[in-house]
């Protein structure tokens, strides 16, 4: 036991211990509890309407999107899991579309996202933003801006290369890295802001800039990717008309390759990213000096080849040919014979035809009238003279013919009759008087003699015996 004596005591006053600090909450603890708050506020699975925004499926099959109220700045991430998706979905859930959702709100640790996790989705209409980007599309489209007719081809060897993006952006140092490297052509940079308030103005302005410079030959106007909010500044009708009227040709580089906008149908061209948009414009330069090398290369090789080909060729054709003196004496030779057979040619048929001539001179001589009625003349007279002869010899005959008719006549002649002493009794009508029937008594009669003419009257008739009557 110890000794009391021994036993010292302190009775200085001590400090009261410090009070005790609230234990601090790892992020971890912090997650959970937020989620637990949210698991048991949302018990039961909510539905939510709004409008699809930057809708991105993945790989692993989920759908990710953003769901944005239309009315009010307010917008929730949402999720749909692989084993919840059905082909319907995948073609509902799309930027512009608006939709209803079932699903319930929850909070994703690994990044401090507020997140709803729906299992079904209903089709509610046309979003609005999608439903006035549609509108405003095809009133451009109607007014040509987007017509492929007028778009301009890219230049082959720009001098200078225009950009308008931001300039604290990754855009501008992928366009500077690619356009060095590949030929080291000149970036002239218009700074502008791409994205929120006066985005719009900023980037009209960067272009009317650009435009202004007469060494600038093409622009880029680009900006990263992002949602559909982010990039929404490249749908606005002012921004569209400037690059539509913009005074040389515009590559988009706008988002990523899944991304479009109204500024990539305006454009002459549209790159998926910056890097290929100055991939698309610079030229490479090694990448051409090697293919200026290759076709040297074949080109020389060519030309030896058809230099050689030509010289063979040329020896066989000398071979053939042989002295061209002898050939161009002989063509000379050949010439000459030619000549002479074509004077022989012509000697015998300007012969022929100067006969011919002398024939139808002749003929036309004497088919001439003068010749024509001088041989009808003569034919003429050698047919009146024989016409004559025969008239004088026919008139000869017939004047022999008629004396000696006249000569039977003479004799048949009543007159001789009449000289003979006989008379011949005739009528007042001319009828001779045969017999006596033929008169009556008192009947004029005519009595012709040989030298007069008796006018008598019957007196009687009485019938004579002249011994020839029958008995």
């Amino acid at each position: 036991m110890p000794d009391d004596a021994n036993l010292t005591f302190d009775f200085t006053p001590r400090k009261p211990p410090p009070p005790e600090e609230p234990r601090a909450l790892t992020v971890a603890e912090l997650d959970r509890a937020i989620r637990g708050t949210l698991e048991d506020a949302f018990a039961q699975a909510v539905w939510v309407e709004g409008e699809v925004t930057d809708a991105r499926p993945a790989s692993s099959g989920h759908l990710y999107f953003c769901l944005k109220d239309e009315k009010e700045e307010a917008a929730i991430d949402v999720v749909i899991y692989r084993s919840n998706v059905t082909p319907r979905m995948r073609t509902l859930l799309v930027d512009g579309a608006r939709v209803r959702l079932r699903g319930r709100p929850t909070f994703w640790a690994p990044r401090g996202r507020l997140q709803l996790v729906a299992d079904r989705a209903q089709a509610a209409g046309r979003g609005a933003l999608l439903e006035a980007l549609e509108k405003l599309k095809a009133k451009l489209a109607a007014e040509g801006l987007f017509a492929p007719e007028r778009k301009r081809p890219l230049p082959t060897e720009p001098r200078v290369v225009g950009v308008v993006t931001s300039a604290k952006g990754a855009v501008i140092h992928d366009v500077c890295r690619v356009a060095f490297r590949r030929g080291g052509a000149r970036i002239l940079l218009a700074p502008a802001q791409v994205q929120g308030p006066g985005a719009a103005e900023s980037i009209c302005r960067a272009l009317a800039q650009l435009s202004r410079v007469a060494q600038v030959d093409v622009i880029v106007v680009g900006r990263g990717g992002g949602s559909a909010d982010d990039l929404a500044t490249f749908n606005e009708e002012p921004v569209v008309r400037a690059v539509a009227g913009c005074r040389v040709p515009v590559v988009s580089a706008v988002g990523h390759d899944v991304d479009f906008t109204l500024v990539d149908f305006a454009a002459d061209a549209r790159a998926a990213t910056p890097s290929q948009a100055a991939e698309m414009i610079v030229p490479d330069r090694t990448a051409r000096r090697e293919l200026l090398r290759r076709t040297h290369m074949h080109m020389m090789r060519a030309i030896r080849a058809r230099l050689s080909e030509d010289h063979v060729a040329l020896g066989r054709v000398a071979k053939r040919l042989g002295d061209p003196r002898l050939v161009i004496a002989a063509h000379q030779q050949s010439l000459d014979d030619r000549d002479m057979r074509l004077a022989r040619w012509a000697r015998g048929t300007l012969g022929k035809r100067r006969d011919a001539l002398s024939g139808l001179q002749r003929r036309l001589a004497y088919l001439h009238p003068r010749a024509v009625l001088t041989r009808e003349r003569a034919e003429l007279a050698r047919a009146s003279e024989r016409l004559t002869r025969i008239w004088g010899r026919a008139h000869a005959a017939r004047s022999a013919d008629v004396q000696r008719a006249g000569a039977r006549l003479d004799a048949l002649s009543p007159l001789k009759v009449l000289a003979r002493g006989y008379a011949i009794a005739t009528r007042d009508d001319g009828a001779a008087v045969r017999s006596a029937a033929d008169v009556r008594k008192g009947d004029a009669i005519h009595v012709r003699v040989r030298d007069a003419r008796i006018e008598a009257t019957v007196d009687a008739v009485a019938p004579v015996d002249d011994g020839t009557a029958e008995h």
